[in-house]
């Protein structure tokens, strides 16, 4: 019988993740307010954001690996109670110095709410609903980003730049104490299965395939996300304020079809068919908005949509899809091992694509950029017939325990 408390888990995963995503995803709406509190030159402000996201990868797997040893409830609180006071500290820091090495400090600490809530969902819902509940959880990641961008610039206003990080350390406190409150460890399973162990995550070619396909799939959601601003008002002429408020109307809208695509794959059955489809949607659609950047408005804008809400649909896909593949044991070193991976990927990517702006123009950056997500098609490829087998064997395994719970 399933347990309804498997949604006080997802929401509590959802809102660990959400908060730290406010300070990973909604930093970089403080960029004026540390240029003028600190004295930064704008490469400086880049390496304030680039601190965050490099404590982040140093740390995720680590972060992984501790919570399939001892779970997810000690590692999301002492976690996010850590980035907390990592952040209340850069509140006051009194240099840049300082300020880089709190954000970074609040970035490994924060890091543990990334596996830690994607095992502790994938242990409280069943394959046929799993997809859907981890596509809430990752929707979480652009709502936190986008209301953190809209709140934290009038908290600058009201409180200055100390105001705006208590509130974000304040953010991951309240998350901690309900991951501490409330987060349990799943059930056992109705009908445990034997399962083929699977190799540890760092050492299964499955998982850094699915990575690497990842890496190019967040290549254009990074680079979409990181320049549809400046596209609209350099080329397109759209005023800051609009071309803002697109961007966070773009995503929500994402946020929104991590759910749908969730649950087609739970209606389906399988992950990596449904990412490969999104794959090949994202190819066609960035080769379209490549063709349809000097169109008239009402040609481009609903393909350029289109194209940035395509690109943010599959990563609740590909995060269950890691857990799968190397099971509920090991999930946390997976889902870790997937980010940190995709975290490279959405470092570099943005870098490349404006280069390409630069030296040619929009036309070629999308028309290359659509290559990426083509690229992974052929990558993932593999991976779904290793999905299939693996369905099959479980399958086998389960009509070979029914003549066993009839005779019982």
């Amino acid at each position: 019988m399933r347990s309804r408390y498997r949604w006080v888990i997802l929401g509590v995963g959802a809102a660990g993740a959400g908060a730290f995503s406010a300070l990973r995803m909604g930093l970089p709406a403080l960029g004026p307010a540390l240029r003028d509190a600190y004295g930064l030159s704008l490469p400086q402000v880049g390496f304030a954001f680039t601190a965050v996201a490099v404590g982040v990868m140093l740390t995720l797997v680590p972060w992984g690996v501790l919570t399939d040893r001892i779970g997810e409830r000690p590692v999301m609180g002492v976690g996010l109670a850590g980035c907390a006071a990592a952040l209340a500290a850069t509140a006051y820091a009194p240099g840049y110095g300082l300020l880089l090495v709190g954000l970074l400090v609040a970035g490994m600490l924060g890091a543990s709410s990334t596996g830690a809530s994607g095992r502790a969902v994938m242990g409280w819902f069943q394959r046929e609903e799993r997809g859907f509940a981890l596509g809430i959880r990752q929707m979480a990641l652009p709502l936190g980003g986008a209301a953190a961008a809209i709140a934290l610039p009038q908290l600058v206003d009201a409180g200055g730049l100390k105001g705006a990080f208590l509130t974000l350390a304040g953010l991951c406190l309240t998350a901690a104490v309900a991951a501490v409150a409330f987060m349990r460890d799943a059930p056992p399973p109705d009908r445990p299965l034997p399962t083929v162990p699977a190799p540890p995550p760092t050492r299964d070619p499955r998982l850094w395939r699915l990575g690497a396909a990842g890496a190019l799939l967040v290549a254009a959601q990074a680079s979409m996300l990181g320049f549809v601003v400046l596209f609209l008002h350099d080329a397109r002429g759209v005023s800051p304020a609009l071309a803002a408020g697109a961007l966070a109307a773009l995503q929500l809208l994402g946020a929104g079809m991590r759910i749908v695509a969730g649950r087609r794959s739970d209606r389906e059955g399988v992950r990596i068919a449904p990412i490969r489809r999104i794959a090949l949607r994202n190819f066609a659609f960035l080769a379209a908005t490549a063709a349809l950047v000097h169109a008239p408005g009402p040609l481009l804008y609903p393909v350029l949509t289109c194209t940035a809400v395509s690109t943010m649909s599959w990563n609740g896909l590909a995060f269950t899809a890691a857990a799968e593949i190397s099971g509920r044991a090991r999930a946390g070193t997976a889902m870790s091992l997937q980010n940190t991976i995709l975290a490279v990927g959405g470092a570099l990517a943005p870098s490349a694509f404006g280069a390409v702006v630069e030296t040619s123009s929009w036309t070629s950056a999308f028309a290359v950029l659509a290559l990426a997500p083509l690229l992974a098609v052929f990558v993932l490829r593999p991976l779904e017939g290793d999905e299939d087998a693996r369905i099959a064997e479980r399958e086998r395994r389960l009509t070979e325990l029914r003549p066993l719970e009839v005779s019982g």
